[in-house]
């Protein structure tokens, strides 16, 4: 049950076929080549020290890279904890402070970011990648060639033994670690291949992030684990990444809402040709049933919606190419192997039609969080995860999301979390109190729009308090809109009434941005 024999065993079955194309480099690796590399990190990796339960990060845009490591680090039962080259130098250095990586990979961008943070050279090997010149640093490429790629020994391996850590925006204001085991990537491989009728002649394009759980997930280790085939992007390139999908004949391909927008809205999409592709899906963000059915009317074929989390897998629903027409705004209904409920606030199941908190239990679901025990026994109850999210499910068994428990916004695909934003406004010197809510926009799915309070006699204008974030908070969480008010409503418990602050400036259109009066 343990996932550290996933691409051996792929390159024992299939080592002449081709499994990756980098869209940057336009290399193509074959299955044995993969393998070979991520033996040749696994050596390397023990070489420098580094054995089973040690963490290793990467701090670099997509690349054949994060496969190495991925699959390598597995073999020696080391951590792979990926870092969101979004966040600020701040932010980055709270989660390598939290998980003490014994190794940090760089690209060539990043070098400055990881410059300000302050790290321990006895205990953190630095390494650059792509010519990344970071001071004290190992050259990546060497470290690889030098290393033998033979298959490494294997630690005694359990399938609760931590894969991968995953960091998440946590509703505190502190990112948490996720814990991925070994078990959960290995059943998101079984569940997904036969809920979704992916086969070895499937075809994906991974332009998401592969510090997202979406960019491992949903498509990269499972079509790896069937013997398919993977179009790598560096980033999302908005010309690149659609004329990929003509050139490479994907046939399964992942975006999120904002990512279909932009295609729509491109000067190419009309003359493009998908007829390759089997089914696209969209996750991450709510889906506007508006625009799938203006997508579907100029392109035809196979839309459908996916849900899924970083703590049980990217993949949790499933349905038919019918389903997705009948079934227009659901997820479907659940994958193979899973189980799920929806329940009341008192952990009771509510009646079909009505909304209720999903909670999942099954191989696939997360062993909880890094360093925060409590983090985990209020997530997980008896061995069901507890989503933090509304849905509701009808006769017929298919879930629609019907709204979040949990206090997040998701824009463009990223989770922004209310209290993480509010805690950074509240160090401004002006502001009294501070709350985060979610509109709708056309393009990013939702936007953050933050109402102030401030203090008696003091004055901001809202670039003012929007700047003052840009050095704490990575640019997707900064507030797009800033609201002034005299007062935040409160309920009888100290908490902030977010539903009315919805329904005054979301619902009503109220409150445009504007200066404080001065004192």
């Amino acid at each position: 049950m343990h996932a550290a024999d996933l691409l051996s065993k792929r390159a024992d079955l299939t080592p002449d076929r081709e499994a990756l194309v980098e869209l940057a480099t336009g290399r193509r690796y074959h299955y044995r080549e993969l393998n070979e590399r991520s033996n040749r990190l696994a050596n390397w990796m023990r070489s420098l020290g580094i054995q089973k339960g040690d963490r290793v990060s990467i701090l670099a845009h997509n690349s054949v890279v994060y496969v190495d490591l991925f699959y390598g680090l597995a073999k020696i039962g080391a951590i792979l904890a990926p870092l969101n080259w979004r966040l600020t130098a701040n932010e980055l250095g709270y989660i390598i402070n939290d998980c003490q990586p014994r190794a940090i990979i760089g690209g060539p961008e990043f070098v400055d970011v990881l410059s300000q943070i302050p790290l321990d050279p006895g205990y953190s090997v630095l390494i650059g990648v792509e010519g990344a010149a970071i001071p004290g640093s190992r050259g990546y490429e060497d470290g690889l060639e030098q290393s033998s790629p033979a298959e490494p020994e294997r630690p005694a391996l359990d399938p609760d033994d931590t894969y991968c850590i995953l960091y998440t925006s946590g509703t505190t204001g502190r990112p948490k670690g996720a814990l991925i085991p070994h078990r959960q990537v290995l059943w998101n491989c079984i569940n997904t291949i036969p809920s979704w009728g992916l086969t070895e002649k499937d075809v994906s394009p991974v332009f998401t992030p592969l510090f997202h759980a979406g960019g491992l997930f949903a498509f990269l280790t499972t079509l790896f684990y069937v013997g398919g085939r993977i179009v790598l992007s560096r980033t999302f390139d908005l010309t690149q990444t659609m004329q990929a999908i003509q050139d490479e004949q994907c046939t399964v391909v992942l975006g999120v809402p904002t990512t279909y927008r932009m295609w729509m809205n491109s000067a190419g999409f009309a003359g493009a040709d998908f007829s390759s592709v089997r089914f696209f899906i969209s996750g991450g963000a709510p889906l506007d049933v508006t625009m799938v059915r203006s997508w579907l009317k100029a392109k035809g074929g196979v839309f459908r919606q996916g849900y899924g989390l970083t703590e049980v897998g990217a993949n949790c629903f499933t349905m038919t190419d019918q389903d997705s027409v009948n079934k227009i705004g659901s997820v479907g209904r659940p994958i193979f192997h899973s189980q799920m409920r929806l329940v009341d606030e008192s952990g009771r199941d509510v009646a079909v039609g009505e909304p209720g908190e999903l909670i999942i239990r099954g191989p696939h679901v997360c062993t909880g969080y890094w360093h925060n025990p409590q983090a985990t026994a209020e997530a997980i109850v008896d061995g069901w995860f507890h989503t933090g999210d509304m849905a509701r499910r009808d006769e017929d068994g298919f879930y629609y999301i019907a709204g979040r428990y949990k206090d997040m916004i998701k824009s463009g695909g990223e989770n922004i979390y209310a209290a993480e934003v509010e805690s950074v406004l509240a160090e401004h010197p002006a502001v009294d109190q501070a709350a985060l809510i979610g509109q709708p926009d056309e393009k990013w799915g939702e936007i953050g729009l933050m109402l102030v309070v401030l203090k008696a006699g003091c004055s901001a204008t809202a670039d003012e308090l929007k700047s003052f974030c840009g050095g704490r908070l990575a640019r997707f969480k900064i507030p797009k809109r800033v609201v002034f008010v005299d007062a935040l409503p409160y309920s009888p418990y100290g908490k902030v009434l977010k539903t009315e602050l919805i329904r005054r400036f979301v619902e009503r259109r109220e409150g445009e941005t504007h200066a404080a009066p001065q004192a």
